[in-house]
């Protein structure tokens, strides 16, 4: 098969681990598949976040929109003039503080609850909640968002966000005893770009909105695929008809719950579903986008790996300008 499929493993990187001896789980997770079929081992910087990083990996420029904005695109939410589109992350106000809530799963079910309750006090509002908690929120409005704000993965000090929505981030607050989805990455509708010509046809497959909306901006096909087992087979019939970029979450928010263990299963876990699922696949590209912390659960910025099966004129060991890769691995 001709097509190449484009795998990232999000936030793979990280810090050494002292249970694991000082080694990090990349080091310590079984991936015979990768290490056998990607024999080529290049570097390149990582990115603060996921979406500056593949912008820049398959167009070769920063994006165009904010975070908010391409994810709204990657659930296919309501935008337009007028519009404005904010990711919300389930949080915990505690006093003075802001502390990111990536333990969310035990009460996701009534943080999404509470914040559906209180939608009406915005106007037009259209929402998609995934993974925990998490969503993506248009609405008719501005955009107020000063410079200083936290955002995630990083705590900081709690600032009470601005106008009706703010209103609401603080009366779910009170209504779950400080639990809230806090705001961030809040933008209005942008421009799209174009990603290399030599990516040719594309289709994105992830279980979040950033990868899918990245790929939509740069006018590829997307497909949402929320359990992680049902996006190998899922990846493998798109590659019949172009290249794939597969998108695999889990690594990145099991380091945010620092949680090394898990975090090497998944791994292998990947690893096994790419030896059951393209094991016949030539052109195979592995890459991480930046680092994330078992230790603190934040992100790392970082000199990352990307492997591949493809024979390039990049060396083994070089660290490669990123706007770099996609054109010097495709012809």
């Amino acid at each position: 098969m001709s097509n190449t499929l484009f795998v990232l493993l999000d936030g793979a990187e990280d810090d050494p681990i002292p249970e694991f001896d000082g080694k990090k789980p990349l080091d310590v997770a079984r991936m015979p598949f990768l290490h056998s079929k990607a024999r080529h081992k290049m570097y390149t910087t990582g990115r603060g976040y996921t979406h500056l990083f593949l912008n820049e990996f398959f167009s070769g420029r920063p994006p165009e929109m904010s975070r908010g904005a391409l994810e709204a695109y990657g659930f296919g939410l309501r935008m337009g003039p007028g519009r404005v589109a904010y990711r919300l992350t389930p949080a915990r106000i505690a006093g003075v503080d802001l502390r990111w809530a990536y333990d969310s799963e035990g009460f996701a079910d009534e943080l999404e609850s509470r914040v559906r309750e209180n939608l009406h006090m915005l106007e037009d509002p259209d929402v998609r909640f995934y993974m925990g908690g998490k969503a993506v929120l248009t609405f008719k409005g501005d955009c107020p968002e000063p410079d200083g704000f936290p955002v995630p993965p990083k705590d900081g000090p709690y600032r009470r966000f601005p106008g009706e929505l703010g209103e609401l981030v603080d009366k779910v607050a009170r209504e779950m005893g400080g639990v809230t989805d806090y705001p961030w990455g809040g933008g209005s509708p942008g421009r799209g770009g174009r990603s290399f010509p030599c990516l040719g046809r594309m289709t994105a497959i992830s279980n979040g909105p950033v990868a899918l909306g990245i790929a939509a901006s740069l006018g590829h096909d997307i497909m949402l695929v929320d359990d992680i087992e049902a996006r190998f087979p899922a990846a493998r019939d798109a590659l019949e008809t172009g290249n794939v970029f597969l998108h695999l979450d889990e690594v990145d928010e099991y380091s945010h719950q620092k949680d090394p263990g898990k975090k090497v299963r998944v791994l292998e876990l990947i690893d096994r579903l790419m030896c059951e699922h393209f094991s016949d696949v030539e052109d195979i590209v592995y890459f991480v986008d930046h680092g994330t912390s078992c230790v603190t659960g934040e992100h790392i910025l970082m000199t990352v790996p990307f492997w591949t099966s493809i024979d390039s004129g990049f060396r083994d060991g070089e660290t490669v300008p990123l706007k770099d890769i996609v054109p010097g691995l495709l012809p």
